[in-house]
C-alpha cells in the first residue's frame, strides 16, 4: 500500500512541478524587465513613447477616442492607461503605485495639441497623492513637469478620488 501511495505522490509531483515552476516564474520579474522611469520628464516621455508605447495600452475604461474635454486639457480627449492603472480603475481601490495615465489633448478639429501625463510614484509627493505631472507639446518637448502647482490645485478638487477627474477610481 505504501509503495502505491509513494508512486502516486511521486507521479503527482512530477506532473505538477512544471506548473509550479511556471507560476513562480510569472511572479518574479525577469532580469530583462525594464525599470519604471523616475521623476524625470524626459525619461518618462522615452518610456511612454519608445519603451512601453502608450498607444498600445488600453483606453480608460468606458471612454472612447475623442470624448469631450474641458480646459486646460482641450476640446477632445483620448486617455490611455498602463496595465497597473487599468486594474486600479477596474478594482476601484485608488490608483496603485506605477500607474501611468496619458491623455491626448486635441483641439475641436481633432489636431493633437498636447500630451498630459500623470505617474504615481511612491514617496514622490505624499501631500498631493504621490503624482508626478508632465505636459508635452506634440513631438515631446517638455512644457511642464514635476510638482506642477496648477495641476495639483485643479486635481486637488478630486483628492477623495485620488486626484482623478476622468472617472471614479475609488469605491
Amino acid at each position: 500500500m505504501k509503495k502505491g501511495l509513494i508512486g502516486v505522490l511521486t507521479a503527482a509531483l512530477l506532473f505538477c512541478l512544471p506548473s509550479i515552476t511556471l507560476a513562480i516564474h510569472e511572479t518574479v520579474p525577469a532580469d530583462t524587465q525594464v525599470p519604471m522611469p523616475g521623476a524625470d520628464a524626459q525619461d518618462l516621455y522615452k518610456y511612454i513613447v519608445k519603451v512601453s508605447p502608450y498607444t498600445s495600452w488600453a483606453l480608460w475604461p468606458g471612454k472612447g477616442r475623442f470624448y469631450p474635454g474641458r480646459e486646460p486639457h482641450g476640446a477632445l480627449l483620448t486617455t490611455f492607461v498602463n496595465e497597473t492603472a487599468f486594474y486600479s480603475i477596474k478594482n476601484k481601490t485608488g490608483m496603485a503605485y506605477d500607474s501611468i495615465v496619458v491623455k491626448e489633448n486635441y483641439t475641436s478639429d481633432k489636431r493633437l495639441d498636447a500630451l498630459t501625463v500623470i505617474y504615481k510614484m511612491k514617496q514622490y509627493n505624499p501631500q498631493a497623492g504621490d503624482w508626478f505631472w508632465a505636459k508635452y507639446a506634440p513631438g515631446g518637448k517638455v512644457v511642464a513637469s514635476g510638482k506642477v502647482d496648477a495641476c495639483i490645485r485643479c486635481h486637488g478638487e478630486k483628492k477623495a478620488n485620488d486626484y482623478i477627474w476622468t472617472g471614479e477610481v475609488k469605491k
